[in-house]
């Protein structure tokens, strides 16, 4: 964050003389806007870059400066892996406990980024080896959502179907004297543990603890295997961790052929090794999950593959709990998955948020270290970006209510569909002194300005109808007045709308007559309101929507 600042300082330098603290915050938030929040923060920390910048003696700051550019475009960082040797191999390994989530995108976007970069190979692992949270369905929503992000999957690997080979790799470390089968009640292990005094299973012999290994195999033994780890580690956690426990409940894809299951730590060392992953992208909260796993490379005698920890994510203001959003479909609470109030991709795509944004989102975010707080602002400005240009743009009033315009001539105004775009035609409004306008707190005596039309005085607003007066046609009197710009449209050809927010909440009312020719699942404008994704229902078009 100084490296930035401390650039924008010295272009800030070189514009105007000296730099100005805060005309150097405001471009910094411009570029930044998820720091916003932290602006009284970051401005004493601006200021002493600032008078750091601005006491640099002349000539050695042209020397600093001579290869610094004015231009305001900003140069992305190349994202990079280290230590590339052979063919790059990275895996994303989500639970198919639900679909995909924006949280989900990071990974799954920096692994396949770098698989295309290297020309490597992508491995979607579905790591359900806990029966309890395991969705049947998930696992081709998974693979959906990956195919939209145009994420390109090289293999699929699913845990449930690897059970034996974890088993095999457990025994071997049984035989090794590296892991043994615990009875001891969680609680007095967690106590004993905390300690860092070893149970009284850990001195087991190897025939015996094999004897108990195959007993749980066969369900006659509720226990677990643990690794032999340092029992004094300096994190509790780590000390003597379980690998295998039994788990009677149904698998939705084995039923109840298993019923002892590796956690995580145990299977993915296991899996990364043998699939042969090289590089393996995670968020610094599996630091500690990280370390556990050495202790199975190191007894195995495996090379590790290059572990890059990434900083934390904050995404904030929606749901990405699968087992929350679950339980709310379940309850009614959601419609489903593609739920606008979501933040899974399905309801993201619903909306018309394009793949393409979120792909180039979570690349800008990259793989820094530093934690950082998701911006939704950022991921629409890229989104406007790309729907900017293709998107129709159409007059939409919701809430409506008829006004009657007096002493105004009838006219037809030709509006340009899109205002870059002079191959997407025009539209026609037709004004007869009758229209629909947003019903939002319209004043009486007050002057307002019909959109593209002209300006107009509210003589009277009545329960059923509101009666204004013609005023005249240059804008600038409705700028000098400081008159409100509201939407109107004509009443003949009105079309049914419904818009669904990103809150939940439905916007009723109606759009004009052309906006009848829009095409399922194409992203509209409605003028001075927002972008929305089409989808027509029972003859009413329904709206998701996107952002302004």
């Amino acid at each position: 964050m100084e490296e930035v600042i401390r650039e924008i300082a010295i272009k800030n330098r070189l514009r105007y003389g000296q730099a100005n603290p805060k005309k150097v915050l405001g471009i910094f938030l411009s570029e930044n806007p998820e720091y916003k929040k932290k602006a009284k923060e970051i401005l004493p920390k601006i200021e002493k870059i600032v008078e750091e910048i601005n006491n640099i003696p002349e000539d050695e700051f042209k020397e600093l400066s001579k290869n610094i550019s004015l231009e305001s475009k900003k140069k992305e960082r190349e994202l990079i892996l280290p230590n590339v040797k052979d063919k790059v191999v990275l895996r994303f390994a989500p639970n198919p406990s639900g679909p995909l989530h924006i949280g989900h995108a990071r990974a799954a976007v920096l692994n396949d980024y770098f698989a295309k970069k290297y020309n490597g190979k992508f491995i979607l692992r579905l790591e359900d080896t806990d029966p309890k949270r395991v969705l049947k369905e998930a696992y081709e929503m998974i693979k959906e959502d990956l195919d939209w992000l145009n994420v390109k999957v090289d293999e699929v690997v699913i845990q449930s179907d690897r059970l034996d080979i974890y088993y095999k790799y457990g025994e071997e470390l049984i035989k090794m004297g590296k892991a043994y089968v615990c009875e001891c009640n969680p609680e007095d292990f967690r106590e004993l543990r905390n300690k860092g005094i070893p149970c009284k299973c850990r001195d087991r012999d190897i025939e015996e603890n094999l004897e108990l290994w195959k007993k749980m195999l066969n369900g006659e033994l509720k226990a677990v295997v643990r690794l032999k780890t340092d029992i004094k580690h300096k994190n509790p956690s780590i000390r003597d961790f379980p690998i295998f426990r039994v788990e009677k409940t149904p698998h939705p894809r084995v039923g109840d052929k298993y019923v002892v299951y590796p956690l995580m730590n145990f299977s993915v060392p296991i899996d990364d090794h043998l699939l042969g992953v090289t590089h393996v992208l995670r968020g610094k909260d599996h630091i500690v999950n990280t370390e556990k796993q050495k202790y199975i490379y190191k007894y195995f005698n495996w090379n590790m593959p290059e572990f890059i920890h990434y900083g934390i994510l904050k995404i904030e203001d929606t749901v990405l709990s699968t087992s929350q959003i679950y339980e709310g479909i379940k309850k009614g609470l959601y419609s489903g998955w593609d739920d606008v109030r979501l933040g899974t991709l399905r309801a993201l795509r619903r909306r018309g948020i394009r793949a393409e944004a979120i792909y180039k989102i979570m690349i800008k975010i990259g793989i820094k270290q530093a934690d950082v707080r998701f911006s939704w602002e950022n991921l629409y400005a890229i989104n406007k970006e790309l729907i900017d240009k293709e998107a129709k743009r159409y007059f939409f009033v919701w809430n409506p209510k008829k006004m009657i315009v007096k002493d105004a001539e009838e006219r037809v105004i030709k509006l340009r569909k899109h205002p870059d775009r002079e191959d997407f035609g025009v539209r026609e409004l037709f004004f007869n002194g009758k229209i629909y306008v947003v019903n939002d707190e319209i004043e009486e005596n007050k002057m307002y300005r019909l959109m593209e039309l002209f300006n107009i005085v509210v003589e009277k607003v009545e329960d059923d109808k509101i009666i204004a007066k013609y005023h005249s046609d240059d804008f600038k009197i409705a700028r000098k007045n400081k008159a409100k710009i509201i939407h109107w449209i004509p009443i003949d050809g009105a079309i049914k709308t419904k818009v669904l927010m990103p809150s939940g909440e439905i916007k009723e009312g109606l759009a004009e007559k052309d906006f009848n020719e829009v095409k399922e699942d194409e992203i509209i404008q409605f003028e001075r309101f927002g972008f929305c994704r089409v989808d027509k229902k029972d003859n009413i078009v329904v709206c998701c929507y996107t952002h302004r």
